[in-house]
């Protein structure tokens, strides 16, 4: 298989020789109904023969494939994790997803190898009717398995996509002719019409199946429906719970109690598995069939689900209107204090900046406070007091009260110490550990920041973020190898996300691990090849090095997704001088400063390259508008002098080497032995020789530390 394919039409496995071949139709099985299809046909096989590939990979099977939980070895637990519904208080970040789809791609690639199938052969059908969550995974899969291993054929009914996925189809994969589905089966009577629409899970798109549903009596459909989620309920299969079981139940014979109650543990686990798009859907269709006047607390968490996904999708907007309908509604205390939050949450942190008001927020937060220390229960209280307050502190924060935000943590953990079991919100404690570090770090504290990072380390050890964050205290207090080690320790404990490997990458390169470095960002630009920065950082590695040919892949890439970034016009110069191709250099040179006028890099490459030319005005004034922008930077100030020093401007060489030498960082040695040589250009001898003495200590100086 030279290209994986996309056809539009009939199951890709008919009439084609595949592997294993899935329905990702959201309505059966929700989120990853695709890809948790695959797991469950090929985990079972893996964990019996390489258990430790499997392993390696247990977060991302076990939240697509809920369902082996116990026949394989559990996940890593974290406070999060365990944490019981009404003390969940952090959520996972929209992105959660993107890192879940990268492990499972490796894994399946793993897989693939160690099962000699090679290529192994997967088809995903009804991509178009998949979850997000799906769509995103085979966008990525798409893009980095290589179909000499793993050839994928997608198959989509002609329906729209995620735009991640048509561009990954385009790109990657060989679009095959449509192909048309067959026919209705003829000779059904009616009642098998029925009976096949229900037993489809609201997938059916067979006009003569929805016809009969739809001239079937209520009173039949509702029996089948009740019978069909039963039926599927006797599987034990938890991912039921998300497409088909809950569709059932909607349309069964108590919508508004049994429906209602799927769509809102649908919700609950999808809320805390970072299923955002599925919690919306839930949400929405659980609002449509309660009673807002009888269901209250039912109808507002259904409402509060979808909202809060809306919020952290960015769709804040769209989010607000809910939690003020709510507000309008309902007299309730703890529905107006936690809108009231939420509202704050908003503008002080989730709108867009042009939307952002965080004295608003302030207002907000100040009533949920109040409203809190009302509430009757003492340890309630406590608790809800000490949530909003941390709210407050968030906002204080935002506004540069520093010093405040700090006093409200640290109250707060002390009044949950004082006030509440030590068993109890157990996460929350470790939550406010967390952030009073990180108000330490805004404060540039950072002795005291490490020690509250390290603390909540203890309290929960499998939350990599916490050693993501403790490996930044580490850097800035200059402690490369802790960093380091911190930065490996999440990596082992989380599937794959770019931003520990951008920041391992640049404390290996501070190191001058540059072969480390390189491949930390090699891997960043594999996980997100957008990512630019890490991608100028990488070709810029590569080209210090020497490494052209494996440079050039990388640039083109970049230029490909990022065609007027200046950086990248300027090292697809830099690779041209490699190439000897001084006039295509000298013409990327100036496409990056038509880009951005005041690239440092570009001016000086360009200066160089007139500099060699014998363009001795050209290069100094490249060199004079860099140094307008960073008037500090020793080597460009050596450079000038040194273009001075050419031209015969001995005084002008002998200005820019002394200011370079007042500068931290300076090649002293150098600087010195090149201004004695224009003081000696100048007739001053002794300031000469004063130089060279001078040079010859920093060389011997140098020398001694080495």
């Amino acid at each position: 298989m030279t290209a994986h394919q996309w056809r539009v039409g009939p199951s890709p496995a008919d009439g084609e020789r595949a592997d294993f071949a899935v329905d990702s139709h959201r309505g059966l099985r929700g989120p990853y109904t695709g890809l948790g299809s695959v797991l469950r046909l090929v985990v079972p096989e893996a964990y019996e023969r390489w258990p430790d590939l499997v392993r390696g990979y247990l977060t991302e099977i076990l939240s697509a494939a809920p369902e082996l939980r116990g026949a394989i070895d559990a996940a890593p637990e974290t406070l999060t994790s365990l944490a019981v519904p009404e003390e969940r208080t952090r959520i996972y970040p929209a992105n959660r997803t993107r890192r879940l789809a990268h492990g499972a791609t490796e894994f399946l690639a793993g897989y693939a190898t160690r099962a000699g199938r090679l290529p192994l052969r997967l088809a995903f059908d009804r991509v178009d009717e998949a979850d997000p969550t799906d769509q995103e995974f085979l966008a990525i899969f798409l893009r980095r398995a290589r179909p000499e291993r793993i050839g994928v054929l997608i198959g989509t009914g002609g329906g729209s996509l995620e735009p991640e996925l048509t561009a990954a189809l385009d790109r990657y994969a060989i679009r095959l002719p449509d192909a048309h589905r067959p026919g209705p089966a003829a000779g059904r009577g009616p009642d098998e019409l029925l009976r096949a629409y229900v037993d489809a899970d609201g997938t059916s798109t067979d006009p003569a199946e929805l016809a009969a549903y739809e001239q079937a009596a209520p009173e039949v459909r509702v029996a089948l429906h009740d019978a069909r989620a039963a039926l599927l309920r006797e599987r034990g299969e938890w991912s039921l719970e998300l497409g088909a079981i809950p569709w059932h139940l909607e349309r069964g014979s108590d919508p508004a109690g049994a429906g209602a109650e799927a769509l809102y543990e649908a919700a609950r686990h999808c809320g805390a598995m970072g299923y955002y798009h599925a919690v919306i859907d839930y949400g929405t269709r659980g609002r449509a069939i309660v009673d807002p006047d009888t269901q209250m607390e039912r109808f507002w968490l259904l409402s509060t689900r979808a909202s809060s996904a809306m919020v952290v999708l960015g769709r804040t907007v769209e989010a607000e209107p809910t939690y003020l309908d709510l507000r309008s509604r309902y007299s309730d205390p703890e529905l107006q204090m936690s809108t009231g939050y939420a509202l704050a949450m908003l503008y002080t942190r989730f709108h867009p900046d042009g939307l952002k008001d965080h004295h608003l927020a302030r207002g907000y937060i100040n009533n949920s406070i109040a409203l809190a220390s009302l509430l009757p229960d003492p340890q309630k209280r406590a608790f809800h007091s000490v949530f909003q307050n941390n709210g407050l502190a968030l906002i204080e924060m935002r506004l540069g009260r520093l010093p405040a935000a700090l006093r409200l943590v640290d109250e707060g953990l002390q009044r949950l110490d004082r006030e509440l079991p030590g068993d109890k919100h157990r996460l929350h404690r470790s939550v406010l550990v967390h952030n009073r570090g990180k108000a330490y770090l805004a404060l540039g504290r950072l002795d005291e920041a490490l020690a509250d990072l390290t603390k909540v380390i203890e309290l929960d050890p499998n939350y990599a973020d916490y050693y993501f964050d403790r490996a930044d205290v580490r850097r800035r207090l200059g402690d490369l190898t802790g960093a380091i080690a911190d930065c490996d320790t999440a990596i082992s404990l989380s599937p794959p996300f770019y931003e520990l490997y951008y920041n391992r990458a640049d404390i290996k390169a501070e190191l001058g691990d540059l072969a480390g470095a390189v491949a930390d960002f090699g891997y960043v630009v594999e996980l997100e090849p957008d990512q630019i920065d890490a991608r100028v950082n990488l070709v810029s590695l590569l080209l210090d090095e020497g490494l052209v040919d494996d440079a050039r892949p990388h640039l083109d890439e970049g230029l490909l997704r990022h065609p007027d970034d200046a950086r990248l016009l300027h090292l697809r110069g830099v690779l041209a001088l490699a190439d000897d191709e001084g006039d295509e250099a000298r013409r990327h040179f100036d496409a990056a400063l038509r880009a951005d006028p005041g690239l440092v890099a570009a001016l000086a490459s360009r200066a160089a390259l007139a500099f060699d030319g014998g363009d001795h005005a050209t290069a100094v004034a490249d060199l004079t508008t860099a140094l307008a922008s960073t008037p500090d930077n020793p080597d460009l100030l050596y450079n000038r002098g040194f273009v001075h020093e050419a031209a015969g401007r001995w005084a002008d060489a002998v200005a820019d080497y002394s200011r370079a030498l007042d500068l931290p960082g300076a090649d002293r040695g150098e600087l010195l032995s090149r201004r004695a040589r224009c003081h000696a250009e100048l007739g001053d001898a002794d300031a000469s020789r004063a130089d060279e003495a001078a040079s010859a200590a920093e060389q011997l100086d140098l020398a001694g530390a080495r």
